[in-house]
């Protein structure tokens, strides 16, 4: 049986197996905390980071190599456009989340409200979440209300990568307590609430839940 490997408050690992979930494909999760990890897990992920993912003797790392490869082997249901350009902008809002979005939703508010007093024995920096939350998130919010294009999808005609990988980032940012000012990004927040309300997000995020993350 497939395995991932990672803990559930990852983002990335989360995406995962999100993928997993909505295609149907059964898995097996191996917790690994990215932190001082066994030089056994590095033969799996050489640079230490999670997901890593195992089914017989294919060994992959990397969140979106890891999806794209799934989306190969089962293709059904899709959850990658299959026109190009929308296809090219699935990628791109999966870059986008993966980067500016894990940078300031995860690393600078869910880390500092979360990990840091839950994980790292030490009180949640203030000022790291309040510059974010004021000044580096958003313009980030401001970008996806401008493209988002229906309260379900950012790209194409159905539910995506680009999706999965949006949202998936979102709740690192619930868990923390923060949610979307629906006045000031009255479609973000409807197209957020809409994703996560989804049955994979809301089993997921229940598991989370019940080992301590957020409220």
């Amino acid at each position: 049986m497939p395995t991932v490997y990672g803990v559930n408050a990852s983002p990335f690992v989360r995406k995962v197996r999100v993928v997993l979930e909505e295609k149907g494909i059964s898995y097996e999760i191996e917790p690994i905390v990215p932190i001082n990890v066994p030089e056994s897990f590095k033969k799996l992920s050489p640079l230490g980071k999670i997901p890593a993912y195992r089914d017989g003797e294919v060994v992959l790392c990397d969140s979106s190599v890891i999806c794209a490869y799934l989306e190969k082997i089962h293709p059904e249901p899709a959850l990658y456009p299959a026109d190009p350009y929308e296809y090219a902008r699935a990628l791109w809002f999966e870059e986008y989340a993966d980067t500016a979005l894990v940078e300031n939703l995860v690393a600078k508010v869910f880390r500092e409200k979360v990990v840091a007093p839950k994980l790292m024995n030490r009180p949640t920096d203030e000022g790291v979440v309040r510059e974010a939350l004021a000044n580096a998130i958003p313009p980030l919010f401001d970008y996806l209300e401008s493209q988002l294009e229906g309260a379900d999808r950012i790209v194409g005609n159905w539910f995506s990568i680009a999706d999965i990988a949006i949202a998936s980032q979102f709740v690192n940012f619930f868990h923390a307590g923060c949610r979307v000012d629906a006045k000031k990004w009255p479609k973000l927040a409807a197209y957020v609430d809409k994703i996560l309300s989804r049955p994979v997000f809301e089993k997921l995020i229940e598991e989370e839940r019940a080992w301590g993350m957020g409220s």
